[in-house]
């Protein structure tokens, strides 16, 4: 028997966006489905919002993303989340976290990443790994991004 894991990220309207960002990003293939498409009448608020959305990014990364029915927000964000006097402060839930072999590797990710984001810790070098840094991107999702040591 086999299992994997998939983070399903939510979304409040911007999960089509989102895709699209992260794909230009990991690279790999977006499958994305509407409301409409899965049988909600195609006049009905909301209906071209996506309701089944999937990266299958290059070199392993999954990411799933729907919108919210009725939140059509994109600002508004599931909690904050900051850093202070070394440790990390925040009300979310979860953080997405994305681990790489080498910093080279990893600052490519961070850079792309980082467009349009909130920085919360810098990437830089700490005492479990050539490279750790936190942000918040443009969607909202909060990435832990570090160098596996």
């Amino acid at each position: 028997m086999s299992l994997t894991t998939t983070t399903h990220l939510n979304f409040r309207g911007t999960a089509r966006k989102a895709l699209d960002f992260y794909r230009s990003v990991f690279g790999g293939t977006v499958h994305a489905a509407t409301y409409a498409e899965v049988g909600m009448p195609a006049d009905a608020p909301g209906a071209d919002r996506i309701v089944f959305g999937q990266l299958d990014g290059d070199h392993g990364i999954r990411l799933m993303a729907y919108d919210i029915p009725g939140l059509d927000d994109p600002a508004t964000t599931a909690g904050s989340t900051r850093r202070e006097n070394g440790a990390t402060l925040t009300d979310r839930a979860f953080f997405q976290s994305l681990r790489a072999d080498t910093l080279p590797e990893l600052e490519g990710y961070w850079g792309a990443l980082t467009e349009g984001a909130s920085v919360i810790e810098p990437l830089a070098a700490s005492s479990w790994s050539p490279g750790f840094g936190m942000v918040t991107d443009r969607f909202g999702v909060t990435w832990v991004l570090d160098v596996a040591h």
